[in-house]
């Protein structure tokens, strides 16, 4: 296949959301990606119906790992059409879709964005504001565009067996540690803002309010180790820290 082929279908899986829809989910974003295959192998009218028919089924998993999918089925679809295989791309579609939204979910959407959202706010506070939206962007956008690509050529490459890139990775694990890393940045920044605006006090109390933000820390962990999800133990900081925030400035 051509190479500018195989660049269009990757610019292609970046807009799989656009037409996200309540019935077939990303079937049209899935199917809108391989339409390059049709001038690839000038496929008749009635071929290139079918193909896109085939991949307009329910196709729904996190957008940052469709790209893997869709460099699978582009593979297989190919290998079919030379006689190299008869694997069914749809079968793997649907057997990939769902691993792949859970895998993506917990690492992008649980861990790595509430974590560059806390940097991001951060650094809003020391240094300035419009910093903020910049560090958030090179925290969280390099990871998803390395996922996309290097999931797009390892799909491509080496079809069906493109998962074990995912799977080497052990993104779900990471994800655990980016959470308990939040956790702590959390906790520390607790601190940092009763220093800074809460000084008198913590003249009077400073080893008392150390003793309080260590143990927030060690209540998070024991949580953890609770199975209480990382999710709830966020949230529930998030608006401490928010209630604390409005009661300031009502004051």
């Amino acid at each position: 296949m051509k190479k500018i082929t195989l660049v269009n279908i990757f610019i292609r899986s970046f807009f799989i959301h656009v037409t996200l829809n309540f019935r077939r989910m990303q079937n049209m974003g899935f199917a809108m990606s391989i339409i390059p295959l049709i001038g690839e192998w000038n496929l008749q009218e009635s071929d290139a119906d079918e193909l896109m028919a085939k991949h307009l089924q329910r196709f729904n998993t996190n957008p940052y790992f469709a790209a893997p999918v869709i460099g699978a089925a582009v593979r297989l679809e190919e290998e079919k059409r030379g006689g190299a295989s008869n694997a069914d791309a749809v079968a793997i579609k649907q057997s990939m879709m769902g691993p792949y939204a859970a895998i993506g979910d917990t690492f992008f959407w649980g861990a790595l964005r509430p974590f560059a959202a806390i940097i991001a706010v951060a650094v809003a506070f020391t240094s300035s504001l419009i910093m903020a939206p910049v560090a958030f962007l090179l925290l969280y956008t390099p990871s998803q565009i390395w996922i996309r690509l290097k999931g797009f050529l390892e799909g491509y490459q080496r079809g069906k067996q493109g998962i074990e890139f995912i799977r080497m990775m052990n993104l779900p694990r990471t994800a655990v540690r980016i959470r308990f890393l939040s956790l702590i940045i959390l906790s520390f920044s607790s601190l940092w803002l009763f220093r800074d605006f809460y000084q008198p006090l913590i003249n009077n109390y400073e080893i008392i309010f150390k003793l309080i933000a260590l143990a927030v820390v060690m209540l998070c962990v024991l949580l953890i180790k609770k199975k209480v999800s990382q999710f709830y133990i966020v949230y529930a900081a998030a608006l401490i820290f928010l209630s604390i925030s409005l009661g300031v400035s009502l004051a």
